[in-house]
């Protein structure tokens, strides 16, 4: 579904105050109308009092950012509301220490709102498996260290990464971080991530072997200098995501990669819908659970 494009400007004119963000919260969240959560009937009132509804059947009151990403949130909508479009906005992403300067409010605070939010675009991105001709790699992160380098090294963190491909051009990406790249962890990864029967490539990495029981599994020893034009998209992922990291939080705990990972894709697979990722972030927040941190 397409949602409207929008400016900075215009977003801040539009939700300036608590109020205009509830209104349109409840919009989202019942676009035909007020429905009870709990019995289901469509019709009830808002209370000129408190910002809550109240059924006309069942007389239950209920909060407009109830059961949303807002729950029991403390903090103004309106800084909510700009934390996504700047999440949403900027193509590099935001860190917590500019947020926290940006709509006013303490680092932690500013952490939790974009781990919330992060989490909300993977779950969304769980929804979709990838399809047509994939690629398939893994890539190790995390900083310089002294010793081994490469499979094997101290301090790295693993992540396979899937890239479909789309006429040629690269579509939707899957990202997961993984204790290690072995056989049951890519046979998992591949049965919740790509839509079984798919023809996948890859290297000769012994692990990948597994790909073989549900998919038309292609690998193909190939040396670094080589590795681009067998792998030419997921190479391209990889690499992007290596300067998402470091150019915006120049590094990150391994703790909370694949919120870091979840948020990369979620851009990534909206590329072409750039103007529109605010309003689709924001209709997301309105019909995703409550994230307990």
């Amino acid at each position: 579904m397409r949602a409207p494009e929008i400016s900075f400007y215009d977003w801040q004119q539009q939700f300036s105050n608590d109020a205009a963000c509830l209104e349109h919260l409840a919009t989202l969240r019942w676009p035909e109308g007020f429905q009870c959560p709990r019995c289901g009937h469509d019709h009830g009132w808002r209370l000129p009092s408190r910002p809550l509804y109240e059924c006309a059947r069942c007389h239950r009151q209920t909060s407009v950012t109830a059961g949303t990403l807002f729950h029991a949130t403390k903090l103004p909508l309106t800084k909510w509301f700009w934390a996504i479009y700047w999440i949403a906005s900027d193509k590099g992403s935001v860190s917590a220490l500019r947020l926290a300067k940006l709509i006013g409010v303490t680092w932690r605070t500013a952490f939790s709102m974009l781990r919330k939010l992060r989490q909300a675009m993977g779950h969304r991105d769980t929804l979709y498996r990838l399809t047509e001709v994939i690629e398939l790699d893994d890539a190790l992160l995390g900083g310089k260290r002294p010793g081994k380098r490469g499979r094997g090294a101290e301090g790295k963190a693993c992540v396979l990464i899937a890239c479909e491909t789309w006429n040629g051009k690269p579509g939707f990406i899957a990202l997961e971080h993984v204790p290690s790249v072995n056989q049951p962890t890519v046979e998992d990864f591949a049965k919740r991530r790509l839509k079984p029967g798919q023809e996948i490539h890859s290297d000769g990495l012994a692990a990948l072997g597994s790909l073989r029981k549900n998919h038309r599994h292609i690998a193909k020893i190939t040396p670094p200098e080589e590795a681009s034009h067998w792998l030419p998209w997921v190479h391209i992922v990889i690499s992007n995501l290596k300067r998402f990291i470091l150019g915006t939080y120049h590094g990150i705990s391994h703790q909370y990669l694949q919120e870091y990972l979840d948020e990369f894709a979620y851009r990534f697979n909206r590329r072409f819908w750039e103007p529109e990722l605010p309003n689709r972030l924001l209709r997301l927040c309105a019909e995703h659970v409550p994230v307990v941190l």
